[in-house]
Parts: structure tokens; C-alpha cells; sequence
């Protein structure tokens, strides 16, 4: 999705979120990269939200399934495709041109039976990752979006952006130690009201986090992070291994 703003009615600085999206278009896109040409702030907001966007991506990509390949070239050799018994000399072109694109077809429905897309639970998974991934965007490319990146007690860095307006933000964080099977990363809001889970952390290779957002954030709140058994727990057990004031 692009989106087009009218330029000259917004501060170039807000439009840096966007950019580093790939979300502007037109010439809102060349005028913005006339105006970072000559404004060291926003290219350096600009690079360090594409890392942060690198980062998310990098935490959230999965390997396909064991087998998937197999499976989609068993599938397609089953879909039966049929040709003319004998195609006129006139139409002879047009079926060879046609015939790629009947093994494409067939693979696609061989692909979507695998993967059951017509599951009413996949379809509904599927909305609640595009939901999650709208409402990351929404914070990341907000106007007044803020990246803030913290160490880890223990090893690994944290990176959250925090948009007041959006009331919201987004976690992530790499090179965390792994834990024992018995154990979970937990995120806190801790704030005059005492504290508050804001999320569970899931660790894939290399320390890397899936990002996660919370919202509802209070004046004065912290954001936290502990080590807590499996699960998580409605209060922190153990010291905090990061202090954030938002």
C-alpha cells in the first residue's frame, strides 16, 4: 500500500516513519528525498528505522514446513491437465504458450489444498497477523514516533518505538541468552499503578524476538522485562533485566 500526502501542508521531518517504510509515493517521495539530502537528522531516523524494520522482519520469518516442496510436486503431478487431442496448425502457438500457465494454476491449487486455506481457523489466524502487523505499522510510521534501544542485563539489546499519539508501542530485541525450557521472557508496564504484564516474548534463532505491541500505556509508566517460569506470571519474580521510561 503507498500513501500520498498533500507535501506542503505537513513538516517534512513526520513523513521520515513513512519513507523508511517505503509507504510514500510521487512526488511526496522525491521532494522528501530533496529535503534528507540536506538534513542529517532525518537520514539518520531514516537508517535506523530501516534496521529496526530489518530486525522485525528478520524476528517474525518462519522456514517452510518439512516436506513442503514434496508435497506441492506430489500435488501438482496428480492435477490432471488437459490439451486439445490435435490442436490445429493455427492454434499449436497459443497452446504451448497456454500450457505454463495451466502448471502454474495447478500448482497454486495444488498449494492451497496443502495448506487448507479455505480453513475457517487458518482464515481467522490470518486476519489476526494482518490485524497485529497493521497496528505495528501504525506505531512505527506514526508522526510521533520515537526509537529508543536499551542493553540487556545479561546479554542482548532492546529496541522499542513509542508513539504517545497511538498510545501504543512496539518490543524487540536480539542476541538474548536462550533459557531453560522451564523459563519465559515476560514483558512489564510498571508505573505509580505497580505493574502490569505487557506482553510475552517469543525467542527464535540467534536471540532474536518476535515484535510484540502493547498499548494503554500510563503517565509514568516503565517499560520492563524479566525472567519468569513458563507461561508468565501476573507479578514479576525475579529482578528486571531492563528499565525503560516512557
Amino acid at each position: 500500500m503507498r500513501l500520498t500526502w498533500p507535501f506542503g501542508q505537513r513538516e517534512p521531518h513526520t513523513l521520515a516513519g513513512a519513507y523508511a517504510l517505503d509507504a510514500l509515493d510521487g512526488q511526496d517521495r522525491q521532494r522528501f528525498e530533496r529535503h534528507m539530502a540536506g538534513c542529517d537528522a532525518c537520514a539518520q531516523e531514516v537508517t535506523e528505522l530501516r534496521e529496526t524494520t530489518a530486525r522485525l522482519g528478520t524476528a517474525t520469518a518462519v522456514s517452510p514446513p518439512l516436506g513442503m516442496k514434496a508435497k506441492v510436486l506430489a500435488a501438482a503431478t496428480r492435477t490432471s491437465q488437459h490439451t486439445p487431442a490435435v490442436p490445429r496448425r493455427s492454434t499449436r502457438r497459443a497452446v504451448l504458450v497456454a500450457a505454463p500457465a495451466m502448471a502454474a494454476a495447478a500448482a497454486l491449487i495444488a498449494i492451497a489444498t496443502i495448506f487448507g486455506l479455505a480453513s475457517s481457523d487458518a482464515n481467522q489466524r490470518l486476519d489476526q497477523a494482518q490485524q497485529r502487523n497493521q497496528a505495528i505499522a501504525a506505531v512505527l510510521t506514526a508522526t510521533d514516533a520515537t526509537m529508543m534501544t536499551r542493553p540487556v542485563t545479561g546479554g542482548g539489546h532492546a529496541t522499542v518505538v513509542m508513539s504517545h499519539h497511538m498510545d501504543a508501542l512496539v518490543f524487540t530485541a536480539a542476541d538474548l541468552p536462550a533459557l531453560p525450557a522451564s523459563q519465559c521472557y515476560e514483558l512489564w508496564l510498571s508505573g505509580p499503578g505497580g505493574d502490569r504484564p505487557a506482553g510475552m516474548l517469543i525467542v527464535s534463532g540467534h536471540g532474536m524476538v518476535s515484535p510484540v505491541i502493547t498499548g494503554r500505556l500510563r503517565a509514568g509508566d516503565h517499560l520492563m522485562l524479566s525472567v519468569e517460569p513458563l507461561g508468565g506470571t501476573p507479578r514479576p519474580t525475579t529482578p528486571m533485566m531492563l528499565d525503560v521510561p516512557l
